[in-house]
């Protein structure tokens, strides 16, 4: 059970304690819970008569889960992938190792997928991940040691090739290789890669996570085309309570609303506007003409689960380790 967690009572008049939460999450989700903040003071407030104003940190998923094992008092983590909150768990010990089984659909309310963002009118004729290791062609991605969306292109990526090879290993990891060897810079997290393809205009395609790519269509009209290749995976950004920290705040049931909230229709059609892939069926059919089905991979099934891939691919000596030089 989550510590000091309980029903969610309504307070009585003149009981009800403001409380503020730190939610520390990953780049792409800024615009996101700010509507979500918002949502949730004004549902919980009616709820219950209580305030709760939500702060938001954010930056690599990777380099967030590190500030909360270094000690930001995060009340709760919203990161890119569940590997990431296993390392708070792991170095921390601020969460129980079985956080994921606290919420519906492995504590994961919306999902995503990786896309390719090229420039207007494609110029580089540019369909799929085969095509990211032609000569001429500039790619942009951040770091996988730092971004959690990162590590979800590289196995995007690197299922593509599985397929494509026939799981020749051999081959696959040519691939990646040469893929890594068309990134002319790796940023520390997504944002930091949405400014240096969109703004900076370096590179012709970006590697991203599907909300990110439509927030840069909208920011920069008519500069870039969305590509969805022939493959790609489901991301799956889980949330948590970081229980330590909200029984030492006083927020653990705040806390824990705040996550449920997510699960709301409410919010599942807030996760459908910023282009999330809403868990709610029946409100992700209403979205389905932004975000169309495709072939998926999951990193359960194709990479035997966050743990044995992060083991594989991304700790030190791993597969990334093996084919990235820095330059």
């Amino acid at each position: 059970m989550l510590s000091g967690c309980g029903k969610n009572e309504p307070f009585a008049k003149g009981e009800a304690k403001a409380v503020k939460l730190l939610n520390v999450s990953y780049d792409p989700t800024r615009e996101f819970y700010v509507e979500v903040n918002a949502a949730f003071k004004k549902e919980h407030l009616a709820k219950t008569g209580q305030t709760v104003d939500v702060e938001q940190s954010h930056g690599g998923s990777g380099k967030q889960a590190r500030s909360v094992i270094d000690g930001l008092e995060a009340d709760v983590v919203t990161l890119a992938l569940a590997g990431d909150i296993d390392s708070i768990v792991k170095e921390a010990k601020s969460l129980p190792a079985d956080w994921q089984t606290k919420l519906a659909d492995n504590s994961s309310p919306y999902t995503s997928t990786i896309v390719l963002v090229v420039r207007k009118g494609n110029p580089k004729g540019i369909k799929d991940w085969g095509d990211l290791v032609k000569p001429d062609v500039k790619v942009i991605t951040p770091n996988p040691k730092t971004s959690g969306g990162a590590r979800w292109n590289y196995l995007a990526a690197w299922a593509w090739a599985d397929k494509e090879y026939g799981k020749d290993r051999t081959k696959t990891l040519d691939y990646i290789k040469r893929l890594y060897q068309n990134v002319p810079v790796l940023d520390t997290g997504a944002r930091g890669s949405t400014t240096t393809f969109a703004q900076r205009e370096i590179g012709d395609v970006f590697l991203s996570w599907e909300n990110e790519a439509y927030l840069i269509e909208k920011e920069f009209p008519g500069k870039t085309e969305i590509i969805y290749p022939s493959l790609s995976i489901l991301a799956e950004p889980p949330v948590a309570v970081v229980e330590k920290n909200a029984a030492k705040h006083g927020t653990a049931e705040a806390a824990k609303a705040y996550l449920e909230f997510l699960y709301t229709d409410e919010a599942q059609n807030l996760a459908g506007k910023h282009f999330y892939r809403p868990r709610n069926q029946a409100i992700a059919a209403k979205f389905v003409d932004k975000l169309p089905k495709l072939p998926l991979v999951t990193v359960d099934k194709d990479f035997g689960g966050w743990v044995k891939a992060q083991k594989e691919h991304f700790d030190d000596n791993g597969t990334f380790d093996q084919i990235y030089q820095p330059k």
